[in-house]
């Protein structure tokens, strides 16, 4: 039988990346991106995730993690679930271009969060090494590009005139570069005036103020935790 729990408590559970995920889990996005999303909404009745090892049910339709319960479905593969929830809640665009380039801004932030959340993870040795490693990325390769997004079009959402899926993976990004560099958007202005005008979005502000359901940064404790259920 397959095991569900609150989105908040899978966030917990499964905040790691692609090399501690079981074997045939979709490693690409973190698991754990589903439950900041509907965090950040604060969309009230929260969704079921299932942080089953593979194989441990009848409802995963590739025999692999994440599943999502949600609507009277259950959903698998992360991409799918991110998808349904932003075009449920209007985060998704609302054109075919918009769309294309939400995606297009999702995979690449996603790309350097990758690194982040893969961090914990690492040897002693290797961890101050991947800090100056993820500053390096994140100033010459990935922040630029949104920097110059945002100054061009003027705007205060990297696509259109509305809050995206695109924006809320930034932000994720962004404080969670700056829980390991405070200093990271020092050279970035359009970046620091994003950061604060979508945190201060009032279901954003919500959860991300002290006493919500957000989780705090791994540490020693939530690593061992999670190498224990996936890797017993």
């Amino acid at each position: 039988m397959v095991k569900s729990a609150s989105l908040s408590e899978v966030e917990f559970i499964c905040h790691q990346g692609a090399s501690h995920c079981p074997q045939g889990s979709d490693p690409t996005v973190p698991f754990h991106l589903v439950g900041h999303l509907e965090g950040f909404l604060g969309t009230g009745k929260r969704s079921v995730l299932t942080p089953a090892l593979p194989f441990s049910g009848n409802h995963l339709l590739f025999q692999q993690v994440p599943m999502v319960e949600i609507d009277g479905m259950k959903l698998v593969q992360t991409r799918s679930i991110l998808h349904y929830i932003a075009d449920k809640h209007h985060l998704f665009g609302r054109d075919l271009k918009e769309r294309t380039l939400i995606d297009m801004y999702v995979e690449g932030t996603l790309d350097l969060l990758e690194l982040i959340i893969m961090h914990p993870f690492l040897k002693p040795d290797d961890q101050q090494k991947e800090v100056v490693n993820m500053a390096q990325k994140a100033i010459i390769r990935y922040f630029p590009v949104f920097e110059k997004v945002l100054r061009d079009h003027g705007q205060r959402f990297l696509v259109g005139n509305q809050l995206s899926l695109a924006d809320i993976i930034l932000l994720q990004t962004i404080l969670a570069l700056e829980e390991k560099i405070p200093n990271i958007l020092s050279a970035f202005p359009h970046l620091q005036e994003f950061t604060v005008k979508i945190s201060n979005i009032p279901t954003i502000k919500k959860f991300l103020e002290p006493g919500s359901k957000k989780k705090p940064p791994p540490d020693d404790i939530y690593v061992r935790t999670v190498y224990n259920i996936f890797m017993p």
